[in-house]
C-alpha cells in the first residue's frame, strides 16, 4: 500500500470518482484510483466505455520517467484481410445545436484492448488486488444504476444505436422504450465479466471462451474481427511526447495517435506568443494544426520518429477519462473510449463492442483502410503538465475531434489564466473545425466576426465540446479537481 494517504481523482460519473477516492481512502495510488473508476465506468457510463473499448494510459511515478500504456483499438482482419464485410450502418447523432454522423454495426469493430489494458496497468503499478478494485463495479452492474441527467441525455441522442439489435435493447430498452433518466440501467453479464476479468486476468478475453464467443458472433454477421486478431493483441509501452509551455514540462500520447502531437504542436505555436492567449490567437492556431492533419500525416504517424520530425524544434465520440494524484505524487491519466458503440453486445460475454472501424475521425482516408494489426489513430490524448515540484495538472478529455481544443484550451486556463482546475474545465470553450468556429456562450465573439470567421454559437454549455476531467496539485501538496458538467462529472478531494 501507499505511505501516503490522500489526493483526489476527477471522473466523468460521481460513481466512478467515488469508486477511486475508495481506492486511495484504502491506502492505493493514483493507478489504483483511475482503475477503479475506469471499472466503474463501464457500469454507470454504460455507452461510453465498455470491455469491448481501447484506451490509453499515462502515468508518471513519483520517481521515474513518465510511461503511455496503449492499449487502443487495433484494425482486425489478420486471417482474412479480402473477406467481404459486412456494411457499415449510418447514424445521425444530433447535439442539438450541430449534428455529427456515424457508422455503426458488427463491421465496425475494431480489435479491443481495454481488458489487457486493465490488467497490465494492475498488475505493473497497482497495489491494491484488482479483485478489490472491481468489486464496487460488479455490484453496481448486477443491481443497476440509476441513469443521471447526463447519460439519460447520451443515451437519448445515441438511441438509435442502443437500440440496433436486441441485444443491445434488452439493456439500453427493456421494456421497448429507451430508458430515461431514473431508470435503471442493469449489466449482469457485464457483471460476470468484470469478476471474471480480476479473478483469472484478460486470457479469457483474447485467447480463451470469451475471445472464441466474440469472434463466432462478429464473424456470422459479416464483421471482420478473429481469433487471430485478439490473439495477437498486446499492451505496447510508449514514450510519451513532451513539450515546453510557460516553464513547464507538457507529457502527452505519442504517435500513432493522433491528438497528443496536435495538442503538443498548439501548445507550441501558443508558447510563442503573449499570455493569455484571446479567443482569435487560439482559433488561429487550431485553424493552423488542422491544416497540419493531412492523408501524409496520418500515413506517417506510424513511423518511428514521426513526432521529434513533426514538432518544430523537435520539441463525441464517446469517450470517458479519469485523472488522478496520489499524496505521493504519482499521477495516472487514462482516457477510454468505445467510440459511439457498435450497437452490437455479445451475448453471455459482457462485451459490448466499439465502432472504431466506423468512425470518421479515425478513418478519414476512407473505412477499412488500415492493414490489419495496425492501432488506429485517435484524438484521445491522457496528458500531464509537471512543474518542479512534479506533476501540476492531470487531465484528459472526451469529445471525438474536439479533445484536442478542449484540452488545450483547460491548459491554457489554468497555466495562462491562473484557474483552478474546477474553474477551467468549467470555462465556456471554442472548437474551430472545416472553416466554422464553434463557441458555447461567454466566449467573445466579436473579434471573430470581426477578422470574417463564420460562428457558429451554442445556446449552453454542450458535450459536443469534450467532457474533460482535470486534477491539480500545488507545491505545498493541496489538490483541486475538477469533473466536467457537460458530461456529469465529478471529482473527489480525499485528505
Amino acid at each position: 500500500m501507499s505511505a501516503h494517504r490522500g489526493g483526489v481523482v476527477a471522473a466523468g460519473h460521481p460513481l466512478s470518482a467515488d469508486a477511486g477516492a475508495q481506492a486511495l481512502s484504502a491506502g492505493g495510488n493514483a493507478v489504483d484510483a483511475a482503475l477503479a473508476a475506469m471499472l466503474t465506468a463501464m457500469a454507470c457510463e454504460p455507452l461510453l466505455t465498455a470491455l469491448g473499448a481501447g484506451g490509453y494510459m499515462l502515468v508518471r511515478p513519483s520517481a521515474g520517467r513518465a510511461v503511455l500504456l496503449d492499449f487502443f483499438v487495433e484494425a482486425p482482419g489478420r486471417a482474412r484481410p479480402r473477406d467481404p464485410v459486412a456494411e457499415l450502418m449510418p447514424v445521425a447523432i444530433s447535439f442539438g445545436d450541430a449534428v455529427q454522423e456515424f457508422h455503426v454495426g458488427v463491421a465496425s469493430a475494431g480489435c479491443y484492448g481495454l481488458p489487457a489494458g486493465i490488467v497490465a496497468a494492475a498488475q505493473r503499478f497497482g497495489t491494491i488486488p484488482l479483485g478489490e478494485l472491481a468489486a464496487p463495479a460488479a455490484a453496481h452492474a448486477r443491481r443497476g444504476v440509476a441513469l443521471n441527467r447526463a447519460q439519460a441525455y447520451v443515451l437519448s441522442i445515441l438511441a438509435a444505436i442502443a437500440t440496433l439489435t436486441p441485444e443491445c435493447a434488452a439493456i439500453f430498452a427493456p421494456n421497448g422504450r429507451v430508458l430515461e433518466e431514473g431508470d435503471l440501467v442493469r449489466q449482469p453479464e457485464l457483471a460476470d465479466a468484470l469478476e471474471r476479468l480480476a479473478a483469472e486476468g484478460s486470457e479469457p478475453f483474447y485467447r480463451g471462451e470469451v475471445a472464441r464467443a466474440v469472434c463466432a458472433w462478429v464473424r456470422e454477421r459479416g464483421g471482420r474481427l478473429g481469433e487471430a486478431d485478439l490473439a495477437a493483441y498486446r499492451v505496447i509501452d510508449r514514450e510519451p511526447v513532451r513539450v515546453l509551455y510557460r516553464g513547464r514540462e507538457v507529457y502527452t500520447n505519442p504517435p500513432p495517435s493522433a491528438g497528443g502531437v496536435l495538442i503538443a504542436l498548439a501548445l507550441t505555436m501558443l508558447d510563442r506568443q503573449p499570455s493569455p492567449p484571446p479567443p482569435d490567437a487560439l482559433v488561429a492556431v487550431m485553424e493552423r494544426v488542422q491544416r497540419e492533419r493531412t492523408q501524409r500525416f496520418l500515413e506517417d504517424l506510424d513511423d518511428p520518429g514521426f513526432a521529434a520530425t513533426f514538432l518544430p524544434g523537435g520539441a463525441l465520440g464517446s469517450t470517458t477519462h479519469v485523472s488522478a494524484i496520489d499524496a505521493a505524487g504519482m499521477a495516472c491519466s487514462v482516457t477510454c473510449s468505445n467510440g459511439s458503440c457498435s450497437g452490437v453486445v455479445v451475448p453471455k460475454t459482457g462485451i459490448h463492442l466499439n465502432n472504431m472501424l466506423g468512425e470518421q475521425d479515425l478513418n478519414p482516408a476512407g473505412f477499412h483502410r488500415h492493414p490489419p494489426g495496425r492501432r488506429l489513430p485517435s484524438m484521445m490524448a491522457p496528458t500531464l503538465v509537471c512543474g518542479p515540484e512534479g506533476p501540476e495538472l492531470v487531465l484528459g478529455s472526451a469529445g471525438s475531434n474536439r479533445i484536442r481544443s478542449a484540452i488545450l484550451q483547460t491548459i491554457v486556463r489554468v497555466l495562462d489564466e491562473g484557474m483552478t482546475a474546477e474553474r477551467a474545465v468549467r470555462a465556456p470553450r471554442l472548437h474551430f473545425e472545416d472553416g466554422v468556429v464553434y463557441a458555447e456562450p461567454g466566449i467573445e465573439l466579436d473579434s471573430l466576426r470581426a477578422a470574417g470567421r463564420q460562428v457558429a454559437p451554442f445556446r449552453a454549455l454542450n458535450l459536443f465540446f469534450g467532457g474533460v476531467q482535470a486534477v491539480q496539485r500545488d507545491a505545498g501538496g493541496r489538490f483541486w479537481g475538477g469533473g466536467d458538467p457537460r458530461r456529469g462529472g465529478a471529482a473527489v478531494v480525499v485528505p
